[in-house]
């Protein structure tokens, strides 16, 4: 057992973390910045270093700091939840190279689905189904051209790193692809340091499934079934449940079975996310992978009663999976809901202090979360404040728990995207499941 664990995040996600060491024994040490110094997570941690100023890139993104951080602290792993360094390779070699176990994927896995066009590479000759596309990464309008016209219009031009939406055009004809292929290759510049990008069809109105899998350190990998992902705004989630109700058994069997495929191909270890497109016509094309956990993790958690981040834990330990595939049951439904600090009507982000708070509870209900009364929420960083989680025996009966929690969740002081989640789960289209990621467009 690791005696000592650095959490590198802040947040939710670093309070969610601390509570599973604890239950497993394992001291924490919380890393914070300027801004930071009065979160939850440096409370709840054993021991809190602070790693910089407010400025994501002079301290949570600061590998020599976390490093010295664990070094002076004798910290035997790290834990990077998701985003700042969580799929970063150089910080996990870094890692490697210390002598402190990375809680994750090697840093040479995480290099192979961290570029787009290798991933997709690996996926075609796995035979994971992928849609048609550039097969390389294109360097100038004339070879796009030549691209598009060959899979034909519209197409959608893709950054090789990254993600968030930021390097993507959708293209719809000739003579707006020169324009849009270098602002793509610009965008991808300024978001990744990297203007490599591709093209590939474009796929109308498609839903964003996604399998959760999970690989020991000795070749045994499982899938724990899917998460519906279709409500987003910009390319980010707002909501997701488990499971899809798109997804029946076949479908579920033939996406898991494709998503262990990739994961046992490219020798993966620890917990991931191999992410789908699902067309109309219920088929499904490989997006990307991420070598991290997820957000919207908790709804898989409800459902299989499998706890991620333990077993995040457990097989950076050595141990051998727990479960079998054939051992995963999946029982109820389960939506989590993206409490985030935003004008739901402009979506403008609302940093400041929380004057009021009432949190939600009851059987089935879950918040996880670091605000507090008295919390200034600081501009700097991601708004997400909390993820209301519910679960309940029918999806039916988990719109109605959910609608319940989000009316009685009530935080004061600053705007919240609440009456958004309350629209969601009154909308006629969300009620009979018939989401896809164009969803939240009459919203706006």
């Amino acid at each position: 057992m690791f005696n000592k664990i650095l959490i590198a995040n802040r947040g939710e996600i670093a309070v969610r973390i601390i509570r599973a060491c604890r239950e497993m024994g394992i001291k924490t040490l919380a890393v914070y910045s300027e801004a930071d110094r009065e979160a939850l997570h440096t409370r709840l941690a054993d021991g809190a270093i602070c790693i910089g100023p407010a400025k994501s890139k002079d301290s949570y993104l600061n590998i020599t700091s976390l490093i010295s951080a664990m070094e002076v602290a004798d910290a035997e792993a790290v834990h990077p939840g998701y985003g700042f360094l969580a799929e970063n390779a150089g910080f996990a070699e870094a890692c490697e190279k210390c002598g402190i176990k990375f809680i994750g994927p090697t840093s040479n896995t995480m290099r192979l689905m961290g570029n787009k066009v290798q991933a997709k590479r690996l996926a075609e000759e796995l035979k994971v189904p992928v849609l048609p596309w550039s097969n390389r990464g294109l360097s100038d309008e004339k070879e796009a051209l030549e691209v598009s016209k060959k899979i034909g219009f519209p197409v959608l031009i893709k950054a090789a790193s990254g993600g968030g939406g930021r390097g993507m055009k959708l293209v719809h004809t000739q003579a707006s692809l020169a324009s849009a292929f270098n602002t793509a290759k610009s965008e991808a510049v300024a978001a990744f340091g990297d203007g490599e990008v591709f093209i590939e069809r474009f796929c109308e109105l498609p839903r964003h499934i996604e399998i959760q899998v999970m690989a020991d350190e000795h070749g045994n990998i499982i899938h724990l079934g899917e998460r519906e992902c279709s409500i987003q705004r910009r390319h980010q989630k707002i909501l997701e449940e488990c499971p899809s109700p798109a997804v029946d058994a076949r479908l579920r069997h033939k996406m898991g079975e494709s998503a262990v495929r990739l994961a046992k191909g490219i020798g993966y270890s620890n917990v991931g996310t191999v992410e789908y497109l699902l067309d109309k016509n219920r088929n499904f094309y490989f997006m990307e992978m991420n070598t991290r956990v997820q957000v919207e993790h908790p709804v898989t958690e409800m459902v299989t009663g499998v706890d991620l981040v333990k077993s995040q834990i457990r097989i950076a330990l050595g141990e051998k999976l727990r479960l079998k595939q054939r051992n995963v049951t999946m029982k109820g439904h389960s939506i989590e809901c993206r409490i985030n600090a935003e004008d739901p009507k402009t979506f403008m982000p609302c940093p400041g202090k929380i004057t009021e708070l009432v949190m939600p509870g009851g059987l089935g209900v879950r918040v996880d979360t670091a605000i507090y009364c008295g919390y200034n929420v600081p501009p700097h960083y991601d708004n997400l404040l909390a993820k209301l989680i519910v679960h309940a025996d029918t999806r039916e009966e988990a719109i109605a728990r959910m609608t319940r929690a989000l009316e009685e969740f009530h935080i004061g002081g600053i705007k919240t995207n609440i009456p958004l989640h309350l629209r969601i789960m009154r909308d006629h289209d969300f009620i009979a499941g018939n989401t896809n990621i164009d969803f939240l467009s009459r919203f706006t």
